[in-house]
């Protein structure tokens, strides 16, 4: 069979989460995004590689695990939350297989029994409470290609400072070989955002490629010859590969994508807001107040209301995974044999989706992702499963273009993250970059606590231009709390520069900043001077 495919496809994901940690607290809601993609997307992704490594399936994927990702789970006080997150939903379905006994829904209430029995399990012996180690596992063996992404996913075509560019590309980068033993070769731009010129950054640190909107690439200079379904190189040297959108739409579409269908979980229908309040009370956080707890036993079922939702039946809704799985493979084999009867050599389809899609909003996405794989490597000789470094490897040469300014999103251009919901931001934001660049060119060698200081300062601007506030302001999810984020990184920023202009430090107060805000513990704040960012341009 070998090399006898048609082409390849590169099955990327893209996981992220913005960092939030709350030490200051004994629980915090917005935690709780951490705790459920740990349970519904990364370790079933692990146990997926896990399950096809021991039956000798070959299998290739790309992840994107971001420095804010990849900095929680690799935080002692998350873990120890995360834990006491999964033994509360591991000792609730232990008493919901009893109170659903000889009901319609025992079949569910087994299946969440065993899922958080196997996320302990993983969690706790496989992977040490650190699961970076599964990660790092499977790359090694060459299955997995982990690639990295801006420091805090900054959005960067609207950073005017071109050292903030590279000190959110440099970050990463040190960040990576912190966690996973060698530079990344490639990174996901948050958003998909590209500004032409920023690649040199991403060769300064020794990355090879990466993603792009669809548009970025077929509206290059000049037009590339084989529109998306090969990479081309920037002027800088660095590959960009576009999406597909045929495949992205089979997944993403509101109206026609596989998740939609009527037989799979109901995401909005939750134990939290079905049971007697003070049987689920002691599951609720401190504050008492009924959340969703990730126990769901309903099936989408149609356009109803949630109180007219049929329950869920978890076998009917994995044959259904299986079977959507069948029918994106027979389309990837169709779609690969059309491009290279014209393109005159072996294409690439990129599908990029975000990770946490997979299990978590979809639940059955990570059965719909094991039963792909197994399917590409047993009953088809069409299509090959490929990393990006890999195609790179066996199409060393490729054309050069100059991909045009582009992002994902509504419109895919900027938009989603410069509205008037959120330009508020951007002249505090620009002005803390300029005082951080100016303290970076200022303070060569400094030790003690104006070093922790700068450092400090560092870490909260850098936190400060995460997307993900501006992001939320425009959907209007979590508006509050990305509010106040960027508002409290920025008075801190303010806080710290003061005090470090002044000559007066107040040591206890960064202290607690360091506490809460403990993003990066090797970061170096010369990362923002703005001879670093001269020396990598002319690299």
């Amino acid at each position: 069979m070998a090399n006898n495919e048609k082409g390849y496809l590169a099955l990327v994901l893209h996981a992220h989460l913005p960092f939030i940690r709350h030490p200051e607290y004994e629980d915090f809601l917005e935690e709780d995004w951490f705790y459920e993609a740990m349970c519904e997307t990364y370790l079933p992704l692990l146990d997926i590689y896990e399950r096809l490594t021991r039956e000798n399936v070959d299998f290739r994927i790309t992840m994107s695990l971001t420095p804010p990702l990849c900095n929680m789970m690799a935080d002692p006080l998350l873990s120890k939350r995360f834990q006491r997150y999964y033994n509360q939903r591991l000792e609730l379905s232990e008493k919901e297989v009893v109170r659903t006994r000889n009901t319609q829904f025992y079949d569910v209430a087994r299946m969440y029994e065993r899922k958080f029995k196997r996320i302990k399990e993983l969690y706790e012996d496989y992977y040490h409470c650190n699961i970076l180690e599964g990660f790092k596992k499977f790359q090694d063996m060459g299955r997995l290609e982990v690639i990295t992404c801006g420091a805090t996913h900054g959005f960067l075509p609207l950073e005017v400072r071109k050292e903030a560019v590279y000190a959110q590309v440099k970050i990463a980068s040190d960040d990576y070989r912190r966690h996973f033993g060698r530079g990344p070769r490639g990174i996901w731009l948050a958003e998909c955002a590209y500004n032409p010129g920023d690649d040199v950054y991403l060769k300064a640190n020794g990355i090879r490629f990466f993603f792009l909107e669809t548009h970025g690439i077929i509206y290059g200079s000049p037009r590339p010859r084989y529109g998306v379904y090969a990479p081309v190189y920037c002027p800088s040297g660095v590959a960009a590969f576009g999406r597909d959108m045929e495949s992205a739409q089979q997944v993403w579409s509101a109206e026609t994508g596989y998740p939609g269908d009527h037989r799979y979980r109901e995401f909005y229908r939750d134990l939290g807001y079905d049971m007697e309040y003070e049987y689920i009370k002691p599951y609720l956080h401190s504050d008492g107040v009924r959340r969703n707890i990730s126990m769901k036993y309903h099936r989408i079922t149609g356009r109803v209301g949630l109180n007219e939702k049929a329950p869920y039946n978890p076998q009917e809704a994995r044959e259904v995974a299986a079977s959507h799985a069948g029918n994106f493979m027979f389309n990837r084999e169709r779609q690969i044999e059309h491009l290279n009867g014209f393109l005159g050599r072996k294409p690439i389809v990129v599908s990029m989706y975000d990770a946490e899609l997979y299990g978590h909003w979809w639940y059955e996405g990570t059965d719909f992702i094991e039963f792909f794989l197994k399917k590409i490597h047993y009953d088809q000789q069409t299509v090959k499963l490929v990393t990006p470094s890999e195609y790179l490897g066996i199409y060393p040469d490729n054309q050069m273009v100059q991909p045009s300014m582009s992002t994902w999103g509504d419109k895919g251009y900027n938009e989603v993250w410069l509205n008037g919901t959120n330009d508020w931001m951007y002249r505090h934001l620009h002005k803390a970059v300029e005082r951080m660049v100016e303290m970076a060119n200022r303070f060569e060698s400094p030790d003690g606590p104006l070093k922790r200081a700068l450092n400090q300062c560092a870490r909260e601007v850098a936190l400060g231009m995460s997307s993900d506030w501006a992001f939320l302001m425009t959907v209007g999810t979590a508006k509050t709390y990305s509010t106040k984020r960027f508002v409290e990184h920025t008075h801190r920023f303010i806080a710290l520069y003061e005090q470090i202009m002044g000559n007066r430090i107040d040591e206890g107060y960064l202290k607690d900043i360091e506490w809460r805000d403990n993003i990066f513990p090797a970061i170096d704040y010369r990362v923002f001077s703005t001879a670093e960012a001269d020396k990598a341009a002319k690299s």
